[in-house]
């Protein structure tokens, strides 16, 4: 299901958070139906769609329906959630059935262990580059996503290391310290498609884009859209950290509002069997038109 498909008023209404202020906010006339990408006795993960809160806080006082009741609604029993996406953010959400389990799960989103071998490879040229990265632990939970950026990135394969400093809610965090130095944060990434489009926005003649896969090794709050801010690459709909000439120009070409960001997969040893598995998400409709219209084929 993409976006709550055919399920969201026309209407959108801004967010009470206090982090993100102008996220959109679709009210769904009907009870979504979530689409389950797996499923055992131990763990199921759903195809979260853009727009949809994981659980309730303290910012979603208008909110109606989250993925955390929805799922449980589906699958008639308790779930706890191991980890989170963004309002925003479309694609996998994995939950736990059990206690214990979900303490395993929520440990291998935490901790780091030492497998490299499970990054995007490196081009040729770029190896000895980053040859120097090949001992920094990447997590035994490797999350892939897909990013659509502005403009052209000059290095196609690299290895983000920007520390980050907590994201706070005045609100929400107003207890918690703002003192606090930054955090270490590294991702990696690889461009897998790149378009220009022959349209003047701003100063620029052209319109150009680049659909990035990323490899969140931390998992600092807003990580992926904030390190590829700082590439000076931002996300196209994202209101926080994005550009403000390219988003509007987005939503009038292509018709939608949106976070173009998508959690594609999770990759991990289950809990119980110790297997390696992997969990994809595919890419909803408003992906799908938008590979339509710059001619990429469908990942």
């Amino acid at each position: 299901m993409s976006d709550i498909d055919g399920r969201i008023l026309a209407k959108t209404l801004a967010t009470g958070s206090a982090m993100d202020l102008a996220e959109e906010k679709a009210v769904p006339l009907v009870k979504p139906v979530l689409t389950i990408l797996y499923q055992d006795e131990f763990m199921v993960a759903v195809d979260k769609p853009a727009g949809l809160f994981v659980h309730r806080s303290f910012m979603d006082k208008d909110e109606i329906y989250f993925a955390l009741q929805l799922v449980r609604d589906q699958i008639g029993q308790y779930v706890y959630p191991v980890h989170r996406l963004d309002r925003p953010t479309s694609g996998v959400l994995l939950f736990a059935l059990t206690k214990a389990v979900a303490t395993k799960l929520s440990e291998a989103f935490a901790n780091k262990s030492s497998q490299a071998e499970h990054r995007p490879k490196l081009d040729a040229e770029l190896a000895p580059k980053f040859a120097a990265q090949d001992n920094i632990e990447a997590s035994g939970m490797v999350k892939t996503y897909y990013a659509l950026v502005r403009g052209h990135l000059a290095v196609p394969t690299g290895f983000i290391d920007h520390p980050l400093k907590e994201k706070l809610d005045k609100l929400g965090d107003k207890n918690v310290s703002r003192d606090k130095p930054a955090q270490s944060a590294q991702s990696y990434y690889q461009v897998k498609q790149q378009v220009s489009l022959p349209i003047k926005v701003g100063k620029f003649d052209s319109v150009r884009y680049s659909l990035v896969e990323v490899q969140p090794v931390t998992g600092r709050r807003h990580q992926i859209r904030r390190h590829l801010a700082h590439l000076r690459h931002p996300i196209l709909g994202d209101i926080n950290y994005g550009d403000n000439k390219q988003n509007p120009f987005f939503i009038a070409h292509f018709g939608f509002k949106r976070l173009m960001l998508h959690a594609q997969s999770l990759t991990f040893n289950h809990p119980v069997s110790d297997k390696r598995i992997t969990i994809s998400a595919p890419f909803d409709q408003q992906w799908r038109q938008l590979f339509t219209e710059l001619k990429w084929p469908v990942i």
